[in-house]
C-alpha cells in the first residue's frame, strides 16, 4: 500500500469504545472510515449517523464481503472477539480487535496461527503499551536510567448489575480476569521486558446472577525478579478506573490512563510524549502505520500471547479452588 492510498476501515461495534476508535480514526491522515457494523441494522444506522460515516452495514460478513475495505477495527463484546478476528482475517482484512483477544487460550491461538498463516497486520487493543504515562516510564526503562522492582495495582469499578460503560444493559458479562487484568498482566511483562514466570490468583465469592467473581487478586513474577500486586474489583463505590504505581530504584510514579505523576503526587508533563496524548488514537496510528509499513505492530497478536498464556494458568488455579 502506498502512501497516497488511504487505508479503508470498518468498524465494527457501535458502543462507547466503538465512538472513541471513530473520533481516533478521524484524526490520523490518510484514514477513510468505509462502514460501519453494529448489533442491528438500525443501531448501525444510527451510529454511522452519529459518526458521518456514510455505509451502515447489517452484519460483518457484509463488511468482510466488501473489496473497498482494507481492515476493520473490532470494538464487539468479549465473546465474539476470536471468531470475528478469524472471519476478519480468512476474509484478507487486516485487524484490531479491543482487548482481550479471546476469553480462552485455544481461541487466542487458534488467531495466533491464522495470523501467521495469512500474514496480514492482526492487533490487539492492549492500549496501556500506548497511553503516553506508560510510554514515558518505558522511554527511562530503554535508556537504563530506571529498573521496576515492583508494580502495585488497583483495577476498580463499580458494577453490580449487567452494564457497560455507558450504563446500558448488555447482552454478555464482562470478566475481571480475562478482560481487567490482561491490561496489567500484558503491561508488566512488557515493562519489565521479562516474561513472567509466576502468577497466583484469589478470588471472592461468584455473584448469584452474574456468574462472575466480583474481587479479585493476582500476583506476578517476572524472570528478572520484579513483582506486581493486582487488586480488582466490580465492588468498589469510591474512584473508578486504574491506577498503576511504579516502584522501581530511581523513583516512584503513579499512572492513571494518560496523566502520570511521582510518588509526591507532582504531575509530570507527557504532552511531548507521542503526537497526542490519548491512548486510543495511539494504539490507532500503530495500526494503520503497520498496514502501511507491512510489519508486525505493537501489541501484536503475537506479542500479547503470553499474556493470555498466564491468564489461562490463573483461570485454572481459581477453578481448582473452586472445586477443592
Amino acid at each position: 500500500m502506498t502512501d497516497q492510498q488511504p487505508v479503508r476501515i470498518a468498524l465494527a461495534g457501535g458502543g462507547a469504545f466503538g465512538a472513541k476508535h471513530a473520533a481516533a480514526l478521524r484524526r490520523i491522515d490518510g484514514v477513510e472510515l468505509a462502514a460501519v457494523v453494529s448489533s442491528s441494522p438500525d443501531s448501525a444506522r444510527k451510529f454511522a449517523a452519529e459518526q458521518g460515516i456514510d455505509r451502515a452495514a447489517a452484519s460483518l460478513d457484509e463488511v468482510l464481503a466488501m473489496d473497498d475495505v482494507d481492515a476493520v477495527v473490532l470494538a464487539t463484546p468479549t465473546p465474539l472477539h476470536a471468531a470475528q478476528t478469524l472471519a476478519c482475517l480468512e476474509a484478507g482484512k487486516h485487524v484490531q480487535v479491543e482487548i482481550p483477544l479471546a476469553d480462552a487460550l485455544p481461541d487466542a491461538e487458534a488467531c495466533h496461527a491464522a495470523q501467521r498463516r495469512t500474514g496480514l497486520v492482526a492487533m490487539v487493543g492492549h492500549t496501556r503499551r500506548f497511553n503516553p504515562s506508560h510510554q514515558w516510564v518505558r522511554r527511562r526503562i530503554e535508556a537504563v536510567e530506571y529498573r521496576i522492582q515492583q508494580m502495585d495495582v488497583q483495577t476498580h469499578f463499580f458494577r453490580r448489575s449487567n452494564l457497560n460503560a455507558l450504563g446500558r444493559a448488555r447482552s454478555w458479562t464482562d470478566h475481571l480476569l480475562w478482560h481487567h487484568a490482561a491490561h496489567t498482566v500484558d503491561l508488566f511483562a512488557y515493562q519489565t521486558g521479562s516474561p513472567i514466570v509466576q502468577a497466583n490468583a484469589v478470588q471472592g465469592p461468584i455473584h448469584p446472577e452474574l456468574g462472575i467473581a466480583m474481587d479479585m487478586s493476582i500476583q506476578l513474577r517476572a524472570e528478572n525478579g520484579a513483582i506486581c500486586t493486582l487488586s480488582l474489583s466490580f465492588n468498589n463505590d469510591g474512584p473508578l478506573g486504574t491506577f498503576f504505581r511504579y516502584i522501581g530504584d530511581t523513583g516512584t510514579y503513579l499512572a492513571r490512563y494518560d496523566d502520570l505523576l511521582t510518588g509526591k503526587d507532582e504531575p509530570i508533563d507527557v504532552s511531548t510524549v507521542d503526537v497526542s496524548t490519548d491512548g486510543i488514537e495511539l494504539q490507532d496510528r500503530e495500526f494503520v502505520a503497520a498496514i502501511r509499513e507491512g510489519r508486525e505492530p505493537n501489541s501484536s497478536v503475537a506479542q500479547v500471547l503470553d499474556c493470555y498464556r498466564t491468564l489461562a494458568d490463573l483461570e485454572r488455579q481459581l477453578d481448582a479452588a473452586r472445586t477443592a
